[in-house]
């Protein structure tokens, strides 16, 4: 199921979803069932493409391994610090190689800026083969406690004493 036909909860639409997952710019943190039969989690970069999100790693990764023996998974968008406001889901996971690292660029692009500065150079010169993530959403959920939340953004998260 794509992004526009996932079963959609929560307070945001599946435009706010769309620009939501568009304008944020932290990782995804991906979750999947290890072949050893425990979940396992991982942030990566992400990027909307169409509807579907997409990330890149190393085809010797092991979240690759994991997917590819159940390509079922989780994930979530969300700050770590207040107000507090995301979308998560659940998805399945096609896995394909990066051709000419077109996906990696164009997250290096996204987090980086661009991909001139030497930890982008050293991404995109490794010589081991990278894999896309195409994560086809089956299910989103939205929050939004910005407006509850409103006198909370910028409370320190740890406790004073």
């Amino acid at each position: 199921m794509p992004l526009s036909t996932a079963k959609l909860t929560g307070p945001w639409d599946a435009g706010q979803v769309a620009t939501y997952l568009d304008d944020t710019r932290i990782p995804l943190r991906l979750s999947a069932v290890a072949p050893s039969g425990w979940p396992v989690v991982l942030s990566l970069w992400f990027a909307r493409r169409g509807d579907e999100l997409v990330c890149a790693t190393q085809l010797s990764a092991s979240i690759v391994q994991a997917l590819q023996a159940d390509p079922r998974c989780a994930f979530e968008v969300a700050g770590e610090t207040p107000p507090y406001h995301g979308v998560r889901g659940r998805a399945r996971v096609t896995i394909e190689p990066d051709e000419g690292l077109a996906t990696l660029a164009l997250l290096v692009r996204r987090y980086l800026g661009d991909d001139n500065g030497p930890f982008a150079r050293w991404l995109l010169g490794r010589d081991t083969p990278e894999v896309v993530l195409r994560l086809d959403p089956l299910a989103l959920s939205s929050w939004d406690y910005r407006e509850r939340m409103a006198d909370a953004g910028t409370a320190s998260a740890a406790p004073t004493r």
